[in-house]
């Protein structure tokens, strides 16, 4: 019964940090691709711009760089910290801007994909990367 309320073994948090990284990154990518590739930043930007952003261009390529390269970075488990802090501001945005009106449900325009995103970049950042990371190997090595 009293491992029901330890943490689990260091191997264990590391696998979970590991996949964590690996889900929350991949999806990150796949949207700063999209912003980039798929609806160009001039679309991007002019769809900030309906929704009432200041500066559309500046926040368009600012949101993605932080979700293309935030989510490498995660994937990779370099600069964690960083790319969390940077990964957070940007849903926090996308939040504020785009869904914080319209509930949680992302059927119905809502931030759940956002907020999600957001607490996995905010325990990211409080937790580190792991030692099955780039982070974890440069920590080892200075050690």
């Amino acid at each position: 019964m009293r491992h029901l309320f330890t943490p689990p073994p260091v191997v264990v948090q590391d696998v979970a940090l590991l996949l964590a990284r690996l889900l929350a990154g991949s999806v990150l990518v796949a949207h700063g691709w999209q912003k980039l590739d798929e609806y160009t930043l001039s679309g991007t930007a002019a769809s900030f711009d309906a929704m009432g952003v200041p500066a559309p261009r500046l926040a368009a390529t600012f949101a993605a760089v932080a979700e293309l390269g935030g989510g490498v970075l995660l994937v990779l488990g370099l600069l964690t910290s960083v790319a969390a802090v940077v990964v957070l501001l940007d849903m926090a945005g996308a939040w504020y801007f785009a869904h914080r009106d319209a509930g949680i449900f992302v059927a119905e325009g809502g931030g759940e994909l956002v907020m999600v995103i957001g607490a996995a970049a905010l325990l990211l950042g409080a937790l580190g990367a792991g030692r099955v990371s780039i982070d974890g190997a440069l920590a080892g090595r200075l050690r």
